[in-house]
């Protein structure tokens, strides 16, 4: 009879490790999409085996954040005609939360929630940060407190996957002063309006926030991209 042993703790701990940080810098564009990730380079990087690497690249390449190429693996990046389907996904995901609890009398927001995210954008607005790519991480939790405020997890799930998939080109969107100053204004407007139970309006204003001309995201989108390709 076949015996099946688990597997060594350390091989197991060290495969984990080496995903969680190589998905992390992905994810918080810190891998430039034309670099090549081989095995041996990450190998000297983390300084590990090739083995946990390798598994590792193994669960990225079936998260879909990573494709193979004649020479290792490349971060993926979506087309135009990808990004038009994930912007669309996207702003149907943000204002379901609203509409669902305007739909719903029995439905409410979790106010402490946005007090909270409130404050951290009345902040921003006091000492509105530098022009920065990784701005896009403040924007992305905005959009997901306000989503899990309106109490549906699936929803707020399915949210944060998409903008993990467009965030290598969103992050473009903040090297800006104006862009950021536009952000936080509307980031308040926003949660003020949720806090005072004034939904319609509040829909409306995230609709204006999210839902954006198409062509007018997708020109921003194709700058992006540009900008991403001459990066190196």
């Amino acid at each position: 009879m076949d015996i099946v042993t688990a597997p060594e703790p350390a091989a197991t701990s060290l495969r984990d490790a080496v995903y969680t940080r190589l998905r992390a810098e992905i994810l918080n564009g810190r891998v430039d999409p034309r670099e090549r990730l081989t095995e041996p380079k990450l190998s000297r990087r983390f300084e590990v085996s090739r083995t946990p690497v390798r598994e590792a690249l193994s669960r990225l390449l079936s998260d879909g954040l990573i494709q193979r190429t004649d020479f290792g693996y490349a971060v993926v990046v979506p087309s135009l005609a990808e990004l038009r389907d994930l912007y669309e996904l996207r702003v149907t995901l943000e204002l379901r939360g609203v509409e669902r609890i305007i739909e719903n009398t029995e439905l409410h927001y979790d106010t402490d929630a946005l007090r909270d995210e409130l404050g951290r954008w009345v902040e921003l607005r006091a000492a509105p940060p530098e022009p920065d790519p990784s701005f896009v991480l403040f924007d992305e939790r905005f959009h997901t407190v306000l989503s899990r405020a309106a109490g549906n997890e699936r929803l707020t799930e399915a949210l944060v996957e998409v903008n993990e998939k467009v965030r290598a080109v969103r992050m473009y969107d903040f090297v800006e002063s104006e862009r950021i100053r536009i952000t936080i204004d509307e980031h308040i407007e926003i949660l003020e309006l949720a806090l005072a139970d004034r939904l319609p309006e509040a829909r409306t204003a995230l609709h204006l926030h999210v839902g954006e001309s198409l062509a007018v995201v997708m020109e921003r989108a194709a700058r992006a991209l540009s900008r991403m390709a001459l990066a190196g």
